[in-house]
């Protein structure tokens, strides 16, 4: 049966409202983590040589680490090592392993960049888009999202495909999971309106759960029982998504093309960012996430990974082996899966399908958070989500780069806590050297732990140090570099000399903030570990500001915590102080500035003057012109509406 053909399902008046297709059903089966086992089958698009490449990236890590590990060694190893030096030795070596993964790592995306051999699948930017014969679903799950600013951005997205000509091989789903009567109100209206404005009654859907049961994932898993075996693919849109038409065709081609392959996954841009908070992160994005993502996507090969949104997906792979089930043990590591993405590719992976990663593909976005306050907010749902899969890792028939996956998002978070610990330790294994009659009340003056780790062993020391600060930055001037062959790119990030002042900015900015994010990050570690839950919110899209009763309220402590440490730092030894001086600074003057960088002005100001410049600003593609007029048109109505209400 034609599903776009049929008319939109119009329920009673006491039923939710609701406008589908006619259902057809597709069974999805939870899938079992104690029993199953990894597909033999092999992988016609897994490319060449992927032992060797993963040779080299894990294989020169873990080289890299001991080298490092010899020379810390010989550091410590003075007369034995006493429990302090083993667990400072422990965690350099954890951490250090942990940045040289991403070095050797970044190091092959950029030479991929540079050798021009991106491709993969048949996907390429340009040329001639592929004639369809399959149909594809565009899923858009919302949850107490802005209803304008949501069908704003869907309404580009259709017009840019339709004016690819092959409108009629797509069918939109907004699914809705709000749970607040006002918004959900306005979304009906907001989808009423869209499809006037497109004339897209046969193809532009709408659905709303009655209840939130597993959160997104049961969300997507709802529709594809009720309506996926109608569409072979769907395309997984978040509600900040927009992608091109070109884009979205090109995906559907190549899943046509490759019968083993379950998802391809794109690198979204970050765009739109007013904020000076957001516009570091887009730049960032925009010019440090080609090399990471080359390069992860050359050794993960057909293991790659799922972002959980702006990704294709075939239908019956995902219903076949990606049925989610309840996590046992006591919240928050039981109950629903919340990352739920990676624990899809992994199962799906398992099941005997190709999962790829394509970063050259222009003309996917996402917008970022608009200040470090609602980052750190998504973080800790996906702190909770992450630690959760600890649940996961022992699950039979998962191959090893899945479970990889799954252990470096696990330690994503536990680096905070490591760096802090790190740091707590390389301070007290020094005063835990001092003689106890140096102590004069508690001031040790001329005390520097700078200096007890130079007297050690000073060429080393420096060495490690060095080495240390190469391999955790080189990733960043390595996209430099690659930004500087590419002339369109390096002209859309305000030329050379901008591009480079940008880049020495924001590793400042991130630097200064890093305190805040390392310890509200390791608080965040602590409350999953006692059993807290983090919730589930709607995001803040574009004001990130806070009142400063709010600032006080979410960073007074840090505040009143930096000025405290740096007084003890600073009675027991100035030198100590100035030693801690970057993690007390970063402490003490959060609220400014985050109150500075989550405020539109200064954003807007080095806009102007080409700091954080991205090529989407300079030359936006016509699916971003398309949805800022379009919200900015709906932002007229909402103001004319209010006022005729006034």
């Amino acid at each position: 049966m034609n599903a776009t053909a049929a008319p939109p399902h119009r329920p009673a008046a006491s039923a939710p409202y609701e406008a589908l297709p006619p259902e057809s059903p597709m069974a999805m089966p939870v899938q079992s983590l104690k029993a199953g086992a990894l597909s033999p089958q092999p992988l016609p698009t897994a490319p060449r040589g992927m032992a060797l490449r993963r040779l080299y990236v894990i294989g020169g890590a873990a080289l890299l680490t001991l080298v490092a590990a010899y020379h810390i060694l010989r550091v410590l190893y003075v007369g034995g090592l006493n429990l302090l030096e083993g667990a400072l030795l422990g965690l350099f070596l954890f951490l250090f392993a942990w940045i040289a993964l991403a070095f050797t790592s970044s190091l092959a995306g950029f030479v991929l960049i540079l050798s021009r051999r991106r491709w993969r699948l048949g996907l390429k930017q340009g040329g001639e888009l592929p004639s369809l014969d399959e149909r594809t679903a565009l899923l858009a799950p919302t949850y107490n999202e802005d209803p304008e600013r949501l069908m704003a951005g869907l309404q580009a997205i259709y017009e840019s495909v339709q004016a690819t000509g092959q409108l009629d091989k797509f069918d939109f789903f907004i699914l809705s999971d709000t749970t607040k009567e006002p918004i959900r109100q306005a979304e009906i209206r907001a989808f009423q309106a869209l499809r006037e404005r497109t004339g897209g009654h046969a193809r532009i859907f709408y659905r709303r759960r009655k209840n939130n049961a597993e959160r997104k994932a049961g969300n997507i898993a709802e529709w594809v029982r009720r309506f996926g075996a109608a569409y072979p693919q769907m395309l997984i849109l978040d509600a900040d998504s927009l992608m091109t038409g070109e884009v979205i065709v090109k995906l559907s081609g190549a899943m046509q093309r490759h019968p083993d392959v379950a998802l391809i996954q794109t690198l979204p841009m970050i765009v739109n960012g007013q904020t000076l908070f957001a516009r570091m992160q887009q730049f960032a994005g925009r010019v440090y996430g080609p090399v990471i993502a080359y390069g992860i996507a050359w050794w993960h090969g057909a293991e790659s990974n799922y972002w959980g949104h702006n990704a294709i997906i075939r239908t019956r792979a995902f219903a076949e082996h990606a049925g989610l089930p309840e996590l046992r043990g006591r919240k928050p590591f039981g109950g629903t899966v919340l990352s739920h993405d990676f624990v899809e590719a992994a199962l799906m992976r398992r099941g005997g399908w190709a999962l790829h990663m394509i970063p050259g593909l222009v003309g996917s976005y996402e917008e970022g958070p608009p200040s470090l306050t609602d980052m750190l907010v998504r973080d800790r749902r996906w702190c909770q989500g992450n630690l959760q899969h600890t649940a996961v890792l022992p699950a039979r028939g998962l191959h090893w780069i899945s479970r990889m996956h799954l252990m470096i998002g696990i330690g994503h978070y536990f680096t905070a806590p490591m760096w802090a610990m790190l740091m707590l330790i390389g301070l007290v294994i020094p005063l835990d050297k001092v003689d106890y009659f140096r102590w004069q009340s508690i001031r040790l003056p001329g005390f520097s732990p700078s200096a007890y780790w130079r007297d050690q062993d000073p060429d080393r020391v420096l060495w490690v140090f060095i080495a240390t600060m190469a391999v955790l930055l080189a990733p960043k001037f390595m996209a430099y570099l690659a930004l500087l062959t590419d002339r369109e790119t390096r002209r859309g990030c305000g030329g050379a000399i901008r591009a480079f002042f940008s880049m020495i900015f924001e590793t400042l900015l991130a630097a200064l903030m890093a305190p805040v994010t390392m310890y509200l990050q390791s608080r965040g570690v602590a409350e999953v570990l006692s059993g807290k839950d983090s919730g589930w919110e709607s995001q803040r899209r574009d004001d990130g500001s806070l009142p400063l009763s709010g600032l006080i309220r979410s960073y007074g402590g840090l505040t009143l915590f930096g000025v405290l440490i740096g007084g003890m730092a600073y009675a027991i030894s100035p030198p100590l102080a100035a030693w801690m001086s970057p993690v007390i600074l970063g402490l003490i003057v959060s609220i400014p500035v985050v109150a500075f960088t989550s405020a539109r002005g200064p954003g807007q100001f080095l806009r102007r003057i080409g700091i954080f410049r991205i090529p989407e600003e300079i030359s936006p593609p016509p699916v971003l012109v398309r949805a800022t007029q379009l919200r900015a048109e709906a932002a007229k109505r909402s103001a004319a509406a209010a006022e005729h209400v006034g």
